[in-house]
């Protein structure tokens, strides 16, 4: 996702998002360690998604504080 489509969710949605993403992570760590990842970039967009997530979420935990 692109950082002001995360923008316009809510942070329970954020939570919620992110929450999916790493356990989408998980899985395809665990599969890519049995060899069945044809597609090893997702890896790395997925990070860099939780990582958005993350940094986002806290902008807004920090601007209603």
């Amino acid at each position: 996702m692109k950082p002001q489509e995360i923008r316009e969710l809510s942070r329970a949605e954020i939570e919620t998002k992110l929450r999916e993403t790493r356990d989408a992570l998980v899985q395809l760590r665990l599969r890519k360690n049995t060899g069945q990842v044809e597609k090893t970039h997702e890896l790395r967009s997925l990070r860099k998604d939780i990582a958005r997530f993350e940094t986002i979420l806290t902008q807004k935990k920090t601007a209603t504080a």
